[in-house]
């Protein structure tokens, strides 16, 4: 395979870098400034409302950062003088690649619980509130906050392989 022009990875690594500031920047936000700050000033039976009311607009914004790393790398990757095939694991750049990918698809289905499990739980739950416990409630929340925690684990690590990929 010839390697794309010059301008053409330019635009990729832009675009990569813009998504994972995106996705990232949001993730960190919520779990470092958003979630402490909600639960200094909201009253818990407020809390899972709006948590609800911020991934929904967070949903479709993460997904489509997803997709666009996910092409977007596949490009980067695929002309990087460093790439002898996929699983290749010989040297220090595929190795970190490697982990990163694993990392990645360890994200896409902490997210995939979050968007397809935990969060129409959560829905259910706020639209039968006057038979769900509020033990319940807190553990919905609870559990949230886990996935997001994880997920912001995650893209530290993610970000970590990357700058041992990048050393290589």
């Amino acid at each position: 395979m010839s390697t794309p022009p010059v301008w053409v990875l330019a635009i990729l690594y832009w675009v990569h870098l813009l998504a994972t500031v995106t996705w990232v920047g949001s993730i960190a936000s919520i779990s470092l400034l958003v979630l402490p700050a909600m639960k200094r000033s909201l009253k818990p039976a407020d809390q899972l409302p709006f948590l609800d009311a911020m991934q929904k607009r967070l949903e479709p914004i993460a997904w489509f950062c997803l997709g666009t790393l996910i092409v977007s790398g596949l490009f980067q990757m695929s002309a990087n003088v460093h790439y002898n095939g996929f699983l290749d694991t010989s040297t220090q750049w595929s190795l970190a690649i490697l982990a990163k990918h694993l990392l990645v698809v360890a994200m896409i289905v902490v997210t995939a619980v979050q968007t397809w499990e935990v969060f129409p739980a959560i829905r259910r739950a706020l639209l039968h509130r006057e038979n769900v416990s509020d033990e319940k409630l807190a553990a919905l929340q609870k559990r949230e906050e886990r996935y997001l925690r994880l997920n912001f684990i995650l893209s530290i690590l993610i970000l970590g392989v990357t700058a041992i990929a990048r050393a290589a």
